[in-house]
């Protein structure tokens, strides 16, 4: 049942917010588009956070991470729309871009490697591309989760992201989920560079 006076108290103390990327349903589980939400699943599982409340056009759920109280985020308005989630979250909790880390999808990447920036553009990234454009802010650290290239260039990139990774892909991502929660964890501590150091190379 909806409490507003716990509802009220989860309004403050919120320092950081981890938002995964990717399509809400069944039918796109483990596809190359979800990489944010593989990622962000294994941040909650080895936090020991459950991300169930609906909330914020999305699912959440909260953790500690590096003493601090961190919100953990997966829109479900779709990859296009995700800004709307990313925002309202973040006006809810008056949280600032440098506070917000946003983990996704990239196929410029081998699956298995991550990079981490500390702003950019949107890189061609639809997800991205709508949170910076309803905060107008591109100052959003972000982990890249590399899905891997397309096939060949004619390959139609809207059934790349939305296919399934490989088995041997597949051991790659866990890999990649198991780097981005450290790096997440160096990044909420305020270490971006040793993590982009140490991530970033491997």
């Amino acid at each position: 049942m909806f409490s507003f006076t716990k509802d009220k108290i989860k309004s403050t103390g919120i320092d950081y917010m981890i938002v995964g990327l990717g399509n809400p349903g069944k039918e796109y589980e483990n596809t190359r588009h979800n990489a944010g939400f593989i990622a962000i699943d294994e941040i909650a599982a080895q936090h020991s956070a459950t991300i169930s409340r609906i909330k914020f056009k999305g699912l959440c759920g909260e953790c500690r991470m590096a003493d601090k109280r961190v919100l953990l985020l997966k829109p479900s308005t779709f990859m296009n729309l995700s800004g709307q989630s990313v925002i309202e979250a973040m006006n809810f909790y008056k949280l600032p871009p440098e506070n917000v880390l946003i983990l996704f999808d990239d196929i410029s990447l081998e699956p298995g490697k991550i990079r981490i920036r500390r702003k950019g553009s949107d890189g061609g990234h639809n997800g991205i591309k709508n949170i910076i454009y309803l905060s107008g802010k591109d100052n959003f650290p972000r982990i890249k989760i590399g899905v891997g290239a397309k096939p060949h260039p004619e390959y139609d990139l809207a059934a790349w992201v939305l296919s399934r990774f490989t088995t041997a892909e597949r051991k790659e991502m866990e890999s990649a989920a198991k780097n981005t929660v450290k790096a997440a964890e160096l990044m909420v501590n305020g270490d971006i560079d040793q993590a982009m150091s140490v991530y970033n190379q491997k």
